[in-house]
Formats: C-alpha cells, sequence, structure tokens
C-alpha cells in the first residue's frame, strides 16, 4: 500500500486550476522528486499533503487515510516539511531543534536524546547546540531546520526546494545531508526542485506538473527538459 496518495486531486487558486485532477501514488521510502515550470503548483502540491492547504476536490490519503480525517497537528509530526526559506525561532539551535518535543511534553531525558541524534543526523556537530541559531549561515540554518523536523519522527518529508536559496558549496551539503538521513531513517521524500542535475542525483522516479496535470517519468531519460524550463 502506498503510504501517500492523491487521487484526483483538485485545487483553484487566483481564479484559476492549479491541480487539475491530479494522481499520485507514492511507495515507502522512495525519493519521488516532483519538477515543473515556475508557478505550475509544485508547493501546492506538497502543501496539500500535509493539509497546510486543503484540496477543493479529490482525496489525499496517508497511510490509506485520508488526511482529512487526520488531525492536522498530528499529520504534520508525521510528514514533516523543509521549506526553501526556514522559520528560525529566537534561541538556541538546541531550543529550535526541541520546540515540538516541549509542545508534546515529553520527558526532559528523551528530548535531550532526541535532540542530539537529530542534530548528529542533519549533520550538525555537538558545538552547535548552544549556538544563537539566528546567527548561523543559511546552509547551518536549513540543517536546523531539517533536524527539528526529524525530532518528530516522521513518516515523510516535504522538501520544497531546500537547497535553492543556498550558495552551491552549502547546497550539496544540505543535499547530501539529505540523502543520508533518508536512507538511513527509510524516510519517503517529495522533492521539489529546479534543478535538471539534482532531480536527476537524488530521485527514484520524477513527477512533472505542468498546467495542473502531473505525470510520473520511470526514468530521467524520458523528460523533455527543455519543455519544463
Amino acid at each position: 500500500m502506498a503510504i501517500i496518495e492523491m487521487r484526483n486531486v483538485r485545487k483553484m487558486l487566483g481564479g484559476r486550476p492549479i491541480l487539475n485532477g491530479v494522481n499520485l501514488s507514492v511507495n515507502k521510502g522512495e525519493k519521488l522528486v516532483l519538477v515543473g515550470p515556475s508557478g505550475s503548483g509544485k508547493s501546492t502540491l506538497v502543501r496539500c499533503i500535509n493539509r497546510l492547504i486543503d484540496v477543493d476536490s479529490g482525496e489525499v490519503l496517508f497511510n490509506g487515510i485520508p488526511v482529512n480525517k487526520i488531525n492536522p497537528i498530528e499529520l504534520r509530526r508525521k510528514v514533516g516539511m523543509v521549506f526553501q526559506l526556514q522559520i528560525i525561532f529566537p534561541g538556541t539551535v538546541r531550543d529550535n531543534v526541541s520546540y515540538g518535543l516541549r509542545l508534546m511534553k515529553l520527558p526532559e531525558e528523551e528530548i535531550k536524546r532526541k535532540v542530539r541524534n537529530c542534530i548528529k543526523d542533519a549533520g550538525l556537530s555537538p558545538d552547535f547546540m548552544d549556538k544563537d541559531a539566528s546567527k548561523l549561515s543559511g546552509g547551518e540554518q536549513q540543517r536546523v531546520a531539517i533536524a527539528r523536523a526529524l525530532a518528530l519522527d516522521p513518516e515523510v518529508l516535504l522538501l520544497d526546494e531546500p537547497t535553492s536559496a543556498l550558495d552551491p558549496k552549502a547546497a550539496s551539503v544540505v543535499e547530501k545531508t539529505i540523502e543520508s538521513l533518508v536512507n538511513r531513517r527509510t524516510l519517503t521524500a517529495i522533492w521539489v526542485t529546479h534543478r535538471r542535475e539534482q532531480a536527476i542525483r537524488v530521485a527514484d522516479r520524477i513527477a512533472i506538473l505542468s498546467g495542473g496535470v502531473l505525470n510520473v517519468a520511470d526514468s530521467p531519460e524520458e523528460i523533455d527538459w527543455e519543455g519544463i524550463y
């Protein structure tokens, strides 16, 4: 059974159809990369999965359950999201990564353990724990955001252009960090990117969104890249 499924999903924004009967099935542990022209609705699609946006019609399922039947807070713990530009909370890296855990009122020792493990998995050393998160570089802040999402033990990561705002060196580090932790934790990833080379590197499958319609290619060789960008 697919971990994420979209059935005939439709969404209008600004009076025009952004998602026009989208069907998608993503298996557990799969890395599906979503590409398409600017403004094609890639971000809208991933936000529909964890109900940051509700669909107009059709159905989105997580582990076979319609997402509109799942408490949004619980859903977003299991379907985490990393944005292009992260919101960094005031305080230290520790404060940022433990934010959701404290809302869950977990025991302090469990919080410490999870924060320590997630910072490591996100490619940061323990020395970062007590640094002011607002003063970190863009790449470091992105890894803090990844650690914060990991702390809630998600099954799925939605990655909305997580490296596009970074310089090439930082982007490479973040990309490798995400790939490593997705593989190590057997996470499912739906990764939005506008970078052809990145899509080919990280994808198990590539899906193209254009004109509100989604088409899934079995291999990068099947894609008319010139027709996308």
